[in-house]
């Protein structure tokens, strides 16, 4: 008996490892392993067999019918099809069946009836389980599920790109439907989410050349700019703020590598980033954005610099007194110039270039004149602490990185002097080996290790004694 004709009934696989034979018999010849979500042609019904054709496969065969559903795809069936799409959206693991419900809704829904909540659970799928491929796999069975769900993923046209994090690559979802649910009558909780998909920063591609990233990160500041925040629940307004955050971060750094635009703007940019990060509503952080929370801590920290306007360079008349000038070098290049009342900068006391962005506005020198403190930033997320001093031998310069790992994300900024030339103050807040850590440490002036530390500032005594107020009232890492 014929079930369908022109496909307004077809059969969805439910289960996995689901076998398509040539005949409808428990020992037949397997023809192929079908997997969740696929979707089949109904040609017959044979007993406990449907007979069916499989387009992806090209390959006709048999399947039981208790490993599929049979579907209708006419327009009184959209509700019923919606109904299983909202079900499936929360359901971890079967996020394969939800899109192939997904695309059974599209197929039936009306024109002009279109629910915004099936395209919002189809990129959430579609989402959660490029997270499920980039995780990794606990057994071989689980690796080839997880490769078969996304195989059935891309044949709906669920488009997935690869980028490369942390020395291993990362599976991210291109956002199509996310992008449609923002041109869609969407309620301002399924806008949001689309947002903060499309702007995370784990999926902005690192290839990106600096022309791009500004472009990029123009756009994702705009398309969080456009969602309304008025009527989000405390929860969403926190993660929309730590992503604006850490995207004007970003754009604030960027900026600073423009100077075609303005030290205004990348003020404000900063500026903005700051502010979004002091928005958050503590009390309604949920324990599952405490990383995010960090996260967005850190990308504000790295840049906070570029929210100060800098020092203009002016002589140094005080004997004793040192200050730096910064002068271009190579293309690109940036030449720090330690000087003095007796030393400018054609004849300074100590030189160094670097490629990275060096904040003037951060220069602290200690009262004896025999060491100086610099923030200098390489990447958006990455802020090292230059220290120079002067020794036996003459002046140097001591680069104190956030971390020892490649650099990801992670800052380490001066914290104050400790008289005598015993220590100098430190704040470091970095994330390494999947772990963030924050911390205050004293370093040993002659070699810069790091001779005691402790998760509060309070909890060592020099910290207590002798931190610099210009760094309380400015560093983030006190939040």
């Amino acid at each position: 008996m014929m079930l369908a004709t022109a496909l307004t009934i077809i059969a969805i696989v439910t289960q996995d490892q689901s076998a398509l034979r040539a005949a409808p018999r428990e020992t037949a010849a397997q023809q192929a392993v079908l997997w969740q979500g696929d979707r089949l042609e109904i040609r017959a019904e044979k007993g406990d067999y449907l007979q069916v054709y499989d387009h992806r496969r090209e390959r006709a065969g048999y399947v039981r019918t208790t490993q599929v559903r049979v579907q209708s795809i006419k327009p009184e069936a959209a509700p019923e099809l919606l109904s299983i799409v909202r079900f499936l959206k929360d359901a971890p693991g079967s996020e394969a069946l939800g899109i192939g419900y997904a695309s059974a809704y599209l197929m039936a829904v009306p024109p002009g009836q279109l629910d915004p909540a099936a395209i919002d659970a189809l990129g959430t799928m579609a989402e959660r389980l490029a997270r499920r491929a980039s995780m990794p796999r606990s057994s071989k069975a689980t690796a080839e599920a997880v490769a078969a769900h996304l195989e059935v993923a891309a044949e709906y046209g669920v488009g997935m790109t690869n980028v490369e994090r942390e020395d291993q690559m990362q599976l991210c979802y291109d956002g199509e439907a996310f992008k449609r649910v923002l041109a869609l009558p969407a309620t301002d909780v399924q806008k949001a989410d689309a947002a903060l998909a499309l702007t995370r920063h784990d999926c902005v591609p690192p290839s990106l050349t600096p022309v791009e990233r500004f472009a990029f990160d123009n756009w994702r500041a705009e398309l969080l700019d456009r969602v309304s925040m008025g009527n989000l629940p405390e929860v969403k307004k926190n993660r929309m703020h730590l992503r604006k955050a850490g995207v004007w971060a970003s754009l604030a750094f960027q900026l600073a590598r423009r100077p075609e635009s303005g030290a205004a703007a990348m003020q404000a940019a900063a500026g903005r980033s700051l502010e979004e990060l002091a928005a958050v509503n503590k009390s309604e952080l949920m324990e599952s954005d405490a990383w995010a929370y960090s996260e967005a801590a850190i990308r504000v920290g790295a840049s906070r610099w570029a929210a100060v306007p800098a020092i203009p360079t002016a002589p140094v008349k005080n004997p004793g007194r040192v200050s730096v000038v910064a002068t271009p070098g190579q293309a690109g290049e940036t030449c720090i110039h330690l000087i003095d009342a007796k030393h400018g900068a054609d004849k300074p006391l100590v030189s160094r270039c670097t490629y990275a962005i060096v904040w003037t506005a951060s220069v602290t020198a200690n009262r004896d004149g025999t060491a100086l403190a610099l923030a200098v930033q390489p990447l958006d997320t990455w802020r090292e602490m230059w220290v120079f001093k002067q020794g036996p031998d003459g002046w140097s310069v001591d680069i104190v990185p956030p971390g020892f790992d490649v650099p990801n994300l992670g800052y380490v900024e001066f914290a104050g002097w400790v008289p005598g030339n015993s220590h100098v103050l430190a704040a470091r807040e970095v994330k390494a080996e999947g772990r963030f850590r924050l911390s205050f440490e004293t370093l040993r002036f002659a070699d810069l290790g790091v001779d005691k530390q402790a998760d509060k500032p309070g909890n060592l005594s020099l910290f207590y004694r002798w931190q610099d107020p210009v760094w309380k009232a400015q560093t983030v890492s006190l939040r």
